[in-house]
């Protein structure tokens, strides 16, 4: 097998979703588990997860929210194309719907992602050390342009690119989720050029998919890691084969591969708390989340770690 240097971003997603998301997310950061979180700032609890960050010096990012719960710009609380009828965002599949269908007002999704930008900066004190989409909805067609826009006006460096090499082979995974998985990964190859005509960036591999909730494992994500680093390798010395991944390196030269691991690590959400303005959903409420919080913060995956080489980092360090 092929070896490298690996810089390994570990991301916590949903911070400040609900106080026992974040409370177990700062666990996690002190343990070594992950290294970075990506924040909602219409999330419940968003004043909680910044005080925390702040606390422990938790480098922190922007989980673009579009799908969940309430708009953060004002003028589009009432009345949007980005709303359902009960006066929430459409969810993960009604925004997809929603712009297949040519629906949604691009005006005012810049409107929203610029909202949250700002919100970010009023609460954090900056800029977002790196901003991706809840849901994916980053690489969604004619809002990756939004999106890559934005990134850019803001000087925001880089982003997510959900695009993982070894997913065929995750048989394990439910066919409705795969097929879900799919679509993202289209869209992702799709929003390449997009982000590159920007000047966005994005880690060398990104996994993610194949270990999410029950599917976490410290086998499975030691193998993600050893398979999408051994394609990326190959495909590096074969500049005629083609990663299912964009290549744009970020080690200038060093030899070390960067992979970012997305992760939804915390303590389950007990309702009515928790949430973006809906209360929380059955993922933030399922035992999968204590799951992939424990599998991170375990000893044997430090180890792991150790023993490959495997350096842990922020977007911030690159």
């Amino acid at each position: 097998m092929l070896r490298a240097a690996v810089k390994l971003i570990v991301t916590g997603d949903d911070f400040g979703y609900c106080p026992r998301r974040n409370q177990g997310m700062a666990e996690c950061f002190l343990a070594g588990g992950i290294s970075n979180v990506s924040l909602l700032v219409n999330g419940s609890a968003v004043s909680n997860a910044v005080q925390l960050a702040k606390r422990y010096n938790i480098p922190i990012g922007l989980h673009a929210n579009l799908s969940e719960g309430s708009p953060v710009c004002t003028a589009l609380k009432e009345k949007s194309s980005l709303l359902n009828a009960q006066g929430f965002f459409h969810g993960k599949m009604g925004i997809r719907t929603a712009l297949a269908k040519g629906l949604l007002d691009m005006s005012e999704v810049k409107q929203e992602l610029t909202a949250q930008v700002e919100l970010f900066r009023e609460l954090t004190g900056h800029l977002p050390h790196h901003m991706d989409g809840h849901q994916h909805v980053h690489v969604l067609p004619e809002i990756r342009n939004i999106f890559a826009q934005v990134l850019k006006d803001y000087g925001i460096t880089y982003t997510r690119i959900p695009i993982e090499p070894d997913l065929p082979r995750c048989k394990w995974i439910d066919p409705p989720l795969m097929a879900f998985y799919q679509s993202v990964e289209k869209d992702s190859l799709n929003t390449v050029d997009v982000f590159r005509e920007h000047g966005i960036r994005w880690p060398d591999i990104y996994i993610g998919l194949s270990t999410m909730g029950k599917n976490m494992s410290v086998a499975n994500i030691l193998a993600a890691i050893d398979n999408a680093t051994t394609a990326h390798l190959l495909a590096k010395e074969d500049d005629s084969s083609a990663l299912p991944s964009p290549r744009v390196s970020l080690d200038q030269g060093t030899g070390s591969v960067t992979i970012e691991l997305m992760t939804h690590p915390g303590y389950p959400s007990i309702s009515p708390v928790g949430g973006c303005g809906e209360g929380p959903d059955d993922f933030s409420q399922s035992w999968e989340r204590q799951h992939e919080l424990e599998t991170l913060k375990s000893a044997e995956l430090q180890n792991h770690y150790r023993t490959r080489k495997v350096e842990l980092c922020a977007f911030q360090d690159l």
